[in-house]
C-alpha cells in the first residue's frame, strides 16, 4: 500500500505542470490565512465582482501575451521585449482610425471590425520586422526587439499627435469589460479562445514540432529540410499579432490610447510568465498550459500583495522576491540538488535497515 502510494505520489511530483500548479496553489493559499474574505464572489449590478474574478480577468493580456512569447522563446531561445510598446502601437492604430484622428468622439468614424484589423495588422508589422532582425540578420532576439521597445511608444505618440485619443462608444468598451446580460469579463472569454485556437494550431499541425525542432537545433533542422528562417520569422509575427489582441483589450479597458502606459512593463511579467511556466528560457520544447499557469500566478501575486495592503510603489520589490524563489525552485540545478539529497536519505535509510 505503502509503495503504490509512493508511486502516486512520484507520477504527481514528475508531472510537467507539477511545479507552476504548485507554485500557484501556494500564492492563492497564502491569502487564506492572509486575507480570509479574498475567495469572496458576489454578483453586483449583474456582473461577477471579487478578487478571484479580477485575477482572471487583470490576467487576460499576460495570458494572451504569454502564448506568444512561448513560441518565440521556443524557436529563437530569445525574447521579445517589445510586446508592451505593440499593445501601445496597436490601440494608436486602431483609435486613430475609429477617431478620425479626432482627439475624443462620441461615434465612430470608421467601421469598428476593420479598424480592429488594422489595429492588429500593425502588430503583425512589428513583429514581422522583429522575426526579419532575428531571423534573417541575425541580431540577438533581445537587441534586434530592444529596437521597437524604445521606439514604439514614440511611434504611438506619433499617431495620436502626443494626445489620449478616447473613444466613447459603448461598442468599443465592450471589448475590454462587460457585454450586455453577461457576468463574465469579456476578456476572459477572448483570451480562452486564443489559448484554445493557438493550442489546436500547434497541436494539430507539424507547426509545434517545427518549433520545438528548430530551438533545440537549428543547424540540424537545415539539413533535415526545415526552413529554419521562416518558422522564426513565423512565430514573431505570430507574437505581433498576439500582442495587437493584448492591445485592443488593454486600449478597450480605458476605452483609449494611452501611448505611455498601455503594456507598460507587460514584457517583463510575460517572460516571467514562460518562466515560471517551467519552460527553458533556452528553446527547444514548450508548455502553452505552463506559461498560462506562469500569467495566472504572477496576477494572484499581485492581487494578493494588493489585498494585504502593499503600495503600489513597493509590489516590483515583494514581487521579484517571490518570483526569484519560485523560479529557484524550478531550476534543474534545484532539482538536481534535491535528487541528490533524496537518494543520501535513502542510503543511510537502507544502510540502517540492514545494521538493525
Amino acid at each position: 500500500m505503502n509503495g503504490d502510494l509512493k508511486s502516486r505520489l512520484g507520477k504527481i511530483v514528475h508531472y510537467k505542470l507539477f511545479l507552476p500548479l504548485f507554485c500557484l496553489f501556494l500564492v492563492l493559499m497564502v491569502n487564506v490565512i492572509t486575507t480570509p474574505d479574498f475567495f469572496h464572489v458576489e454578483i453586483r449590478n449583474g456582473v461577477l465582482y471579487g478578487r478571484p474574478v479580477d485575477i482572471i480577468n487583470r490576467a487576460s493580456e499576460l495570458v494572451i501575451l504569454a502564448v506568444g512569447m512561448t513560441l518565440v522563446v521556443a524557436a529563437s531561445a530569445g525574447t521579445d521585449i517589445s510586446v508592451g510598446a505593440v499593445m501601445a502601437v496597436t490601440a494608436a492604430v486602431t483609435t486613430f482610425f475609429l477617431s478620425g484622428g479626432e482627439i475624443s468622439v462620441n461615434e465612430y468614424q470608421f467601421p469598428l471590425f476593420p479598424a480592429i484589423l488594422l489595429g492588429i495588422g500593425a502588430g503583425a508589422l512589428c513583429g514581422a520586422w522583429n522575426g526579419f532582425l532575428v531571423a534573417k540578420m541575425r541580431i540577438q532576439p533581445m537587441v534586434a526587439t530592444l529596437i521597437l521597445y524604445t521606439a514604439g511608444r514614440g511611434i504611438a505618440q506619433l499617431i495620436t499627435k502626443g494626445q489620449i485619443t478616447y473613444i466613447r462608444v459603448d461598442s468599443y468598451q465592450y471589448i475590454g469589460n462587460f457585454l450586455p446580460g453577461v457576468p463574465i469579463p469579456t476578456p476572459v472569454f477572448i483570451s480562452i479562445a486564443v489559448v484554445i485556437l493557438v493550442q489546436l494550431f500547434v497541436k494539430k499541425t507539424a507547426f509545434g514540432l517545427f518549433v520545438e525542432s528548430v530551438g533545440v537545433n537549428k543547424e540540424a533542422s537545415k539539413h533535415v529540410g526545415l526552413k529554419s528562417v521562416m518558422i522564426i520569422f513565423a512565430t514573431y509575427v505570430f507574437c505581433g499579432v498576439l500582442s495587437g489582441i493584448a492591445g485592443i483589450v488593454a486600449s478597450s479597458r480605458i476605452y483609449s490610447a494611452d501611448a505611455n502606459n498601455i503594456g507598460l512593463n507587460l514584457e517583463l511579467d510575460a517572460i516571467l510568465a514562460v518562466a515560471l511556466g517551467g519552460n527553458s528560457l533556452g528553446g527547444g520544447r514548450f508548455s502553452i498550459l505552463g506559461s498560462i499557469i506562469g500569467a495566472y500566478t504572477i496576477q494572484a501575486l499581485t492581487t494578493t500583495l494588493y489585498a494585504i495592503g502593499v503600495s503600489a510603489d513597493q509590489i516590483p520589490v515583494y514581487k521579484a522576491i517571490v518570483v526569484v524563489i519560485i523560479v529557484s525552485l524550478q531550476s534543474p540545478e534545484f532539482q538536481r540538488y534535491v535528487r541528490k539529497f533524496r537518494k543520501k536519505l535513502e542510503a543511510k535509510k537502507a544502510i540502517g535497515e540492514v545494521t538493525a
